[in-house]
């Protein structure tokens, strides 16, 4: 899969978390959930990109670690909200198996990146 259809994919993702979250009944469990949520979900995309531009193969790496991070916390927040939303429970399940999908390809490109790193012998 080549970077800019992963750019793609992350976009689409965060538009698709924030559709769900405009659509959540406001409550008090949902407010700050879905807050956390918009923060984190947008957040694999824009470090996506800027790892697509790193300098290094270090800096490559450490942005990958924190597209890594946000999209657990993603995926952590949209269980929250599943459980207390059961009316959107199909809705939430999609975007939970995409942000897995998402996760296991950031994971594969960092085995793969730090395999590199070490066989260059910068690790």
């Amino acid at each position: 899969m080549n970077s800019e259809v992963l750019k793609n994919r992350f976009k689409n993702y965060a538009i698709e978390v924030a559709l769900l979250i405009r659509d959540l009944p406001r409550n008090t469990i949902n407010i700050p959930y879905s807050n956390q949520l918009i923060r984190c979900s947008s957040s694999p995309g824009a470090n996506y990109r800027a790892a697509c531009r790193a300098k290094s193969m270090r800096d490559f790496i450490n942005k990958l670690k924190i597209v890594e991070e946000e999209l657990d916390e993603t995926i952590y927040f949209l269980e929250l909200l599943r459980y207390f939303n059961s009316d959107f429970r199909d809705q939430i399940d999609i975007l939970i198996r995409e942000g897995n999908e998402l996760l296991a390809i950031t994971v594969a490109s960092l085995k793969t990146s730090r395999a590199k790193q070490k066989i260059n012998g910068k690790s």
